[in-house]
């Protein structure tokens, strides 16, 4: 969003991979980047079948002069994944805005075996990019999901999907666009 009016602000960040506490908002004009401390999904190995899909929900608003709108165009998430031969596991983001029906769903599946970084973009085309109603200030929500399914793997050993930057926190960064009405 550079060169253009507003800004972007992390309005709402809530759920079961990030409790209270465990995630950190950083805005910077028309990008913003959450860290996260425990958005970690695993299954097998002893795993509660509930850690098995985790998921974060923020809620993003931006502050524009009357006339403009704005869309999501990019995000990305990286971390790790460690999967049994067998077990597979799923990055799914969701995003809509606030009072609108329609919504977009991406998926990024990974299979094991593999020990290694992931990372899931979506950078649409300009005109693929969904831009919030013009004259109406609406939040966007975008909904990410960590799962992991064991599937024939060995159920005694451990897989596992986590988003993390270098530091061992996971990292997801999100680009806006701006134009006028």
């Amino acid at each position: 969003m550079p060169d253009t009016p507003g800004r972007v602000e992390v309005v709402a960040v809530n759920g079961s991979g990030c409790p209270s506490g465990t995630a950190e908002a950083s805005e910077h004009g028309g990008t913003f980047s959450v860290t996260y401390d425990a958005f970690v999904a695993r299954a097998g190995g002893g795993a509660d079948p509930v850690d098995a899909r985790k998921n974060c929900h923020l809620g993003i608003r931006a502050d524009l002069p009357p006339g403009y709108t704005y869309g999501l165009a990019r995000t990305s998430y990286t971390g790790y994944a460690h999967l049994e031969a067998g077990a597979t596991a799923l990055n799914q983001i969701s995003f809509y805005f606030q009072g609108s029906t329609a919504s977009t769903t991406l998926g990024f599946p990974y299979r094991g075996p593999m020990s290694e970084q992931w990372r899931s973009v979506y950078r649409p085309a300009e005109g693929e990019i969904d831009y919030s109603p013009c004259g109406d200030a609406r939040i966007l929500n975008i909904n990410a999901e960590l799962r992991v399914d064991p599937g024939s793997s060995n159920p005694s050993l451990r897989s596992y999907i986590r988003a993390e930057s270098s530091q061992g926190s996971i990292r997801a960064r999100h680009e806006f666009v701006v134009k006028p009405c």
